[in-house]
């Protein structure tokens, strides 16, 4: 009798883990089709290329892979996300694998927690309103333009944009100062920017910041 009980208490329990797993799939299944979903509201439908899927394999990583790296759980990583509380995936391959920076849990690491990682993201900013306006825009998880995404970099890109656009509107290309003031500031934005995937300029209806500030300047103006 002994024996057939244990036997029998084994095959519930293999029974209830092998339940627990399938429910735990199905959920995370959910969660995932969730991210998707709300990734395509954000940007749009666009096609991932050949060219975009090596571009951003190159320069993310799956999430799962990330999270199984680290000692994080996927599903709650996405309930984050579906939160609000993590930014979105920066991009989804052609095979769906939603792919997100390596250093996707710094920010929230930093700030103590997901739940306190808005108040600590936009106190970065004297103004409340671009403070928000910037929590908005790295939430959506296209904040892609940045090798390190964090308060300071957005800053110090907003600025080099800015300065670079401001220079070359009143060119002195005769000058080797204004020359050399100007690639100075392009060489420092391009060493904060990647290169940005063909499908960047679809999702964004337009040229890229690299391809206005930085490639664009370098074909017109030469160094001196």
């Amino acid at each position: 009798m002994s024996t057939d009980s244990t036997t029998d208490n084994r095959t519930d329990w293999t029974a209830d883990r092998t339940t627990d797993r399938t429910t735990e799939g199905a959920a995370e299944g959910a969660y995932a089709a969730q991210v998707a979903r709300r990734f395509r509201e954000v940007n749009g439908e666009h096609p991932m290329t050949a060219e975009d899927d090596a571009y951003v394999s190159a320069q993310f990583t799956p999430l799962e892979t990330l999270c199984a790296a680290l000692g994080r759980d996927a599903a709650r990583t996405r309930r984050h996300m579906l939160a609000g509380l993590l930014p979105l995936p920066g991009y989804l391959r052609s095979d769906g694998a939603q792919m997100v920076p390596h250093d996707l849990f710094a920010l929230a690491d930093a700030a103590g927690g997901p739940e306190r990682l808005r108040d600590w993201f936009t106190a970065h900013w004297a103004d409340p309103v671009v403070g928000a306006a910037e929590w908005e825009a790295y939430r959506s998880g296209q904040y892609v333009c940045l090798h390190r995404v964090a308060p300071d970099t957005i800053m110090r890109k907003d600025e080099l944009t800015a300065a670079i656009t401001d220079a070359v509107r009143s060119p002195r290309p005769e000058s080797p100062l204004w020359s050399a003031a100007l690639h100075a500031l392009v060489d420092e934005l391009d060493a904060l920017e990647p290169g940005f995937a063909p499908y960047d300029r679809l999702r964004f209806g337009g040229p890229t910041s690299r391809d206005t500030c930085i490639d664009a300047v370098r074909d017109r103006f030469s160094r001196p």
